[in-house]
């Protein structure tokens, strides 16, 4: 199969239109959708984002009380109703309240004993 002025000029039409490769290549016949695909790039038809959706990260978001930031300290599973984080005031320069911060760092002196 030879890619013909013709045939060019409606894969790209198609490919404007949002048309998939398989669609492109069914409607052209003779070739694959990889094929497609590759005509496509050589051609530097612009990308299309893919079809399979994806969830969006949920963004992290600080909370705030009257005094500055709460605590990040996660508490359950993130899957599960109920899920949040601690919540209490936030030790200075630290994501965390006292009693997590107790948790989350040691000292090399006492991690050796």
């Amino acid at each position: 199969m030879d890619w013909t002025e013709d045939r060019i000029d409606l894969l790209q039409r198609l490919w404007a239109q949002g048309q998939s490769a398989s669609q492109i290549a069914e409607q052209l016949g003779g070739v694959t959708r990889n094929a497609v695909i590759g005509k496509a790039h050589r051609l530097g038809l612009s990308a299309r984002p893919s079809p399979i959706r994806r969830e969006s990260p949920k963004p992290r978001v600080a909370r705030f009380n009257g005094n500055g930031r709460t605590c990040l300290w996660p508490v359950g599973d993130p899957k599960q109703p109920g899920f949040h984080f601690c919540g209490e005031p936030i030790e200075p320069n630290r994501p965390y309240c006292a009693s997590h911060c107790t948790v989350a760092y040691h000292r090399k002196a006492d991690a050796a004993a």
